[in-house]
């Protein structure tokens, strides 16, 4: 099985000769896999009729990282073998750099902060990732694999807070985990312990059908030339309605939040 083509919108934000840059929307899958043969990143952008890398995998063409399917921004594509190999080499490196916006539930103690806990397969619920502290079952995680977060608060929204986070690693669910790992996880990511609809005082805001995780920037070195490059990918629609809906019913300034989000939106 190879990977088709589909004509699917995309919003390209930087292209060249090597590499292609997409704004990835929520709810898109970045390559083929289990229940998942259609409406990926990949078919699209074969959609474009591009020539992607081969890069070993016939079900993901020039993908060299990648984004939960809920979670939207900046994704990087290598479109030949040479760009691929470099810019692989540079993410296991970690010369690229990452920077997220998320919304976390609770407001964090301190201005800014690391996570450093390994990640592995969650063992009783296959779905997840987890770190290695042993489940209610007494199984622990196998194979936990070194990951750092590091984050800086931009802002408090009633009982939320926004952060800017910078990933050091790549592991499956990362940012998702460590969150919840501090008991502060990412506004709508049920999978992790997030409330199903945020809360302020008695009154429900709507269910957000995504996480609040956006790949807002992404910098790397052009496999070619080696010129420092960076994307940006403002903060989608969707997720400025949340801020927006937040913020009527806390009845807090959105020209205060906007401001804390400058260069994001």
């Amino acid at each position: 099985m190879v990977a088709k083509a589909e004509a699917i919108p995309l919003e390209v934000l930087y292209e060249d000769e090597d590499v292609i840059a997409i704004n990835k929307p929520a709810g898109m899958t970045v390559h083929a896999g289990a229940g998942n043969v259609s409406g990926t990143l990949v078919n699209a952008l074969l959609g474009r009729g591009l020539q992607l890398s081969k890069g070993g995998d016939p079900l993901r063409p020039g993908i060299v990282h990648r984004l939960d399917k809920e979670t939207s921004g900046v994704i990087l594509v290598a479109k030949n073998d040479a760009a691929h190999a470099k810019l692989g080499e540079a993410f296991h490196q970690r010369t690229v750099k990452k920077t997220y916006l998320a919304m976390v539930q609770g407001i964090l103690k301190e201005k800014t902060g690391s996570i450093e806990l390994a990640i592995g397969r969650d063992p009783i619920h296959r779905t997840r990732m987890a770190t290695p502290r042993k489940s209610w079952r007494g199984a622990a995680i196998a194979n936990p694999r070194a990951a750092r977060t590091d984050w800086r608060i931009l802002a408090n929204v009633d009982n939320t807070t926004l952060v800017e986070v910078q990933l050091h690693t790549g592991r499956t669910h990362q940012i998702r985990v460590h969150f919840s790992a501090l008991k502060h996880p990412v506004v709508g990511d049920t999978l992790y312990g997030a409330a199903a609809q945020l809360r302020v005082g008695k009154v429900a805001l709507p269910k957000l059908e995504r996480n609040f995780l956006h790949a807002a920037k992404l910098g790397f070195a052009q496999p070619r030339t080696g010129a420092w490059i960076e994307v940006r990918a403002p903060l989608p629609g969707e997720l400025r309605e949340v801020l927006a809906k937040l913020c009527v019913a806390a009845n807090e300034s959105q020209s205060r939040i906007d401001a804390a989000l400058a260069g994001y939106l």
